[in-house]
Formats: structure tokens, C-alpha cells, sequence
């Protein structure tokens, strides 16, 4: 049976599933069929049913990983000699996969439009190319982040703890990749392989965000980093921390302008603890302490301690303060 055919079959068995309704089921499948048709664009965005797949993104994540970490998320049984090998059967799994998504992300460019799908297809592999040179040097990225977790955290045992349990490590993981993507000029691809992480873990780092080397999220769970945020190295940000935006400029319609930096600059060895918010485009200064839920929207100099005590202070005695 066609798909139309089993449309009309459908709408006529629930039809029968309830006969004392004087619904006509037909008539509100038109109207949700027609609705918001300018969410659709142009007719060549059709080609978007097409979409990309989380699940297929979900596996190509998966196989980096394992290229990447390939001790602790490949099989157990691989010989040290054969590790180099291990690590190219994974990406020769990953990189095709990825190379399909992201030729179906382009469809979702709202900046360009490809002539035809060999066009696209022939912008999908040399992206995915860039994409896959930029692999060594994410890999000594989330090495500094696990590093800088077990260095930072009393309770690891060990770098392994780190890699395997700490969702700090799969959110930036995550991350790390989905920035490069972001960098390239991917579209749509960063965003759903940030969700993924988003939805395990908690911790919600937009794909535009620029994170220095060892970074530690400790616990992570409510952690927000906008798009415009650029942190700096040997950063410590602890659960429920929010560096975000703190107005939308916004043009002559009233719209949102897109790409103003407007979040949060955090210099090197920064520590933010829990619950702190900082709202934007502030700089925190090189190794200051920004307390437990502290609310900011004014930079601090370098070697700066926030703590509520201090804001509260400020603001009964009316000074300039922090």
C-alpha cells in the first residue's frame, strides 16, 4: 500500500475507533498538513524531509570516540601494536557517516544555496576532509580536560575514572567536536551533536563557544555556555553555573540579531562555583573566584574574589563596588 494509501487508511480507522465523535478527522489532518508553511521556505528546502539523524550522529560520535580514547572505548582485546590500526577502521566507519549528515545538514543553510545535490555533496566531503584533519589536535584538547579533572578533583582515583565516568569529559568531548564543525560553517550538524551531549549529561555548551585547554566541569548538571563565550585555559566551572547573555540587540523588526558577541569572556585560571550566573559581554579577569551563586553583569579584574557578601555590601552601600 502506498504512503497516501495508508494516510487515508489510517484517518478512516480512527474514524471507526470512535463513532460518537463528530470530529472530522480528515478536515484537521488538511489543517495541520498546512500549517506554518513558512517554516518551509522556498520549495527546495522539500528536499529537507532528508533531515539528518540523531541516531546515525549518535554512532558517529560514538566511533570518534573511540578513536580518540581507543583504550577505553574500544574493544578490550586490541594489542598496543594494533591500536593505529583500530583507530582508522574507526574513523573509516565514522568520517562516511558524518559525511552524509553533514550533506544533509546543508540542506538547512539558510546562507547559501547549492545548485544541486552533487554541489552539495562535493561541499559535504571536503568539510568532512577539514573536519578530520582538526582530529589530532581535539584529541590533546580533551587530553588537557582529563587531566585537569583528575588534578582537580580529590574523589579521582585515576585519569581512567576520568575519561570513563566524568560527564564533564563527554560533554566537552562532545564539544570539542561539535566546535570544529561550528568553525567550519556546518549547519545544524553542531547543534544536534551538542544536544546529545545535553540530554546525557545535563550541561548545555552551545557548539559556537570557545573553550581553552583544561577545562574542568566538575559535577556539571544545570552548566549553560553560550554561543559568544570564550573561556579561557585552566578553567573550573562547577554544576548549575550559567555564563549567558544578557540583552538581545535587536534590529528594526524587532528581531533578534544574530552572531553580536554577548556572553561572558572568562580569562585563564578562572574558578566559578556552583550556581553562579554571569551575564554578558563582561570580562572576568585571569584568576579570580567567582562564588556559589554569585549574580554578575560587571567585569572583574584579574585576581578578583566575588562572593554574594561582597554584591549584597555593594549594593546597600551604593558604591561602584566590584
Amino acid at each position: 500500500m502506498s504512503l497516501n494509501g495508508l494516510a487515508s487508511e489510517a484517518v478512516h480507522v480512527s474514524a471507526r475507533r470512535e463513532p460518537s465523535s463528530n470530529v472530522d478527522l480528515t478536515d484537521i489532518a488538511d489543517a495541520l498538513a498546512t500549517a506554518n508553511s513558512d517554516l518551509l521556505g522556498p520549495p527546495r528546502r522539500a528536499g529537507r524531509r532528508a533531515r539528518p539523524h540523531g541516531e546515525a550522529l549518535h554512532g558517529v560520535v560514538a566511533d570518534l570516540r573511540a578513536a580518540l580514547f581507543p583504550t577505553h572505548f574500544g574493544p578490550p582485546d586490541v594489542p598496543p601494536d594494533a591500536t593505529p590500526s583500530f583507530i582508522a577502521q574507526r574513523l573509516a566507519s565514522a568520517l562516511p557517516a558524518l559525511q552524509e549528515q553533514v550533506r544533509r545538514g546543508l540542506l538547512f543553510d539558510d546562507a547559501r544555496e547549492y545548485r544541486d545535490s552533487a554541489e552539495r555533496a562535493s561541499r559535504a566531503a571536503e568539510l568532512t576532509d577539514a573536519f578530520a584533519q582538526q582530529l589530532p589536535a581535539v584529541q590533546r584538547l580533551l587530553g588537557s580536560d582529563v587531566r585537569a579533572a583528575y588534578d582537580g578533583d580529590p574523589a579521582a582515583r585515576s585519569l581512567d575514572e576520568a575519561i570513563l565516568c566524568y560527564p564533564g569529559i563527554t560533554a566537552l568531548t562532545h564539544h570539542r567536536l561539535a566546535h570544529e564543525l561550528y568553525a567550519l560553517g556546518v549547519p545544524l550538524i553542531p547543534r544536534l551533536i551538542a544536544e546529545l551531549a545535553h540530554a546525557s549529561t545535563g550541561i548545555d555548551i552551545h557548539p559556537g563557544a570557545k573553550i581553552g585547554g583544561s577545562c574542568f566541569i566538575d559535577h556539571g548538571t544545570g552548566v549553560v555556555i553560550g554561543e559568544t563565550s570564550v573561556i579561557g585555559e585552566r578553567v573550573c566551572l562547577y554544576q548549575g553555573v550559567t555564563l549567558g547573555a544578557r540583552s538581545f540587540p535587536t534590529d528594526a523588526s524587532g528581531r533578534a540579531i544574530k552572531g553580536r558577541p554577548r556572553h561572558p569572556i572568562v580569562q585563564d585560571d578562572v574558578i566559578i562555583y556552583a550556581g553562579a550566573t554571569i551575564l554578558g559581554r563582561v570580562t572576568i579577569g585571569r584568576g579570580s573566584s567567582i562564588g556559589g551563586n554569585v549574580w554578575l553583569t560587571r567585569g572583574v579584574p584579574p585576581g578578583s574574589r566575588i562572593t554574594q557578601a561582597q554584591i549584597r555590601d555593594d549594593l546597600f552601600d551604593g558604591g561602584s563596588g566590584i
